[in-house]
């Protein structure tokens, strides 16, 4: 059992269910991210354990206590919203402690808990403004100090940094961060932003069509991706994914795959997991930052293989220059160093590290490797 425990839960409007059953054990301190595009549950589930929309069928249960029918008043959660949600017409001082007036906490413990948490996200200054008067990022600060001055046993975040231009968002992504950090809060956290699920959760829970696609730490989603939907969806720029066939090189197994310029090339892979699959048809999944420059490929790697290619694209990043060609009819974008000189047109040797690369099943879109 963990401190927080979705069981079997599910959620249906009439005949169509929108969340299917869904199993997630949290423990306490951990800072859970459902993500996925819209559409995919992880808002519904989100409400579903603030009490919002009631379970169809399954348990919620923090604390080892059943949440099924009780009040979001009753559960102990603080919930963080996409809109602030703040009341225009008080203060700052009074925005952050409604909640606690409305709990019957006394004035004396009221204004120490406003005092740290002021101080804690920086804006004691602000106290006696109104919302009206503060930047979105303040705002955003104001909506967290309500909720950490109630001290709930979870905390739920509701894509709070959506409305933020991005150099804001990363900003209060970190400050988000050094908060759970030094707090050692309990947090579910709704983005459908891959790079927020990634640098913020200790746990990620993939959504799409009201499954969880997968469930694990950051490099487990990012390096072993469960599925193509997973492996496309985590990452930017996202896991390049192209057909291949399975031969033998030399006794080893190898992905045989097509360029645009109408010839082929066999990669050996690292292992002899596909021993069995020769002949097959595959999805080879492999990251931008697993094909680059010969000499900016990963020197403690067994199994880079180096393919001449013709480069479609350069797309110059600053640190990084994104090169582009096509395999099996598809994009296929590398990470190259940025002083490296090529250019639309050549023919490039690409070094692929196949240490990192994956497999799938073209049918059930499973990985397979």
């Amino acid at each position: 059992m963990g401190f927080l425990d979705i069981n079997q839960a599910t959620k249906s409007y009439g005949a169509l269910q929108v969340l299917h059953e869904t199993n997630i054990s949290i423990e306490e301190g951990e800072f859970l991210v459902l993500v996925g595009p819209s559409g995919c549950g992880k808002s519904t589930l989100l409400n579903m354990i603030a009490g919002l929309e009631d379970i169809t069928s399954g348990e919620i249960a923090i604390r080892n206590r059943s949440m099924n029918g009780v009040k979001p008043a009753d559960r102990n959660i603080a919930m963080v919203f996409q809109s602030y949600a703040l009341y225009p017409n008080m203060t700052v001082k009074g925005n952050i402690s409604f909640g606690m007036e409305m709990h019957g906490i006394e004035k004396s413990e009221r204004e120490k808990r406003i005092a740290q948490v002021a101080e804690l996200l920086q804006i004691s200054h602000l106290l006696d403004r109104k919302p009206g008067q503060l930047s979105g990022g303040q705002r955003q600060r104001v909506a967290m100090g309500r909720a950490l001055v109630r001290e709930p046993d979870v905390f739920l975040f509701d894509e709070p940094l959506s409305n933020l231009d991005a150099k804001l968002r990363v900003d209060m992504r970190t400050e988000i961060k050094k908060l759970h950090q030094k707090l050692g809060t309990t947090i579910v956290y709704v983005t459908h932003d891959q790079i927020e699920a990634l640098t913020l959760s200790t746990r990620i829970a993939v959504m799409f069509g009201g499954y969880v696609q997968q469930l694990g730490t950051p490099k487990e989603i990012y390096d072993n991706p469960a599925n193509m939907f997973v492996a496309g969806f985590m990452g930017s720029p996202s896991m390049n994914l192209f057909p291949a066939k399975v031969v033998t090189v030399e006794g080893q197994p190898a992905a045989e795959i097509a360029l645009a310029n109408g010839q082929t090339a066999a990669v050996p892979f690292a292992n002899d997991k596909l021993a069995g699959s020769v002949g097959q048809d595959i999805v080879l999944g492999i990251r931008p930052e697993a094909i680059t420059d010969k000499d900016g490929a990963d020197r403690n790697s067994k199994a880079v293989h180096t393919v001449e290619a013709p480069v479609e694209v350069t797309e110059p990043a600053g640190s990084d220059t994104f090169v582009v060609t096509q395999i099996g009819g598809k994009d296929v974008t590398g990470r190259f160093r940025a002083d490296v000189s090529v250019n639309a047109g050549d023919v490039f040797p690409f070094a692929f590290n196949m240490e990192k690369a994956v497999a799938f099943d073209p049918q059930t879109e499973d990985r397979i490797a």
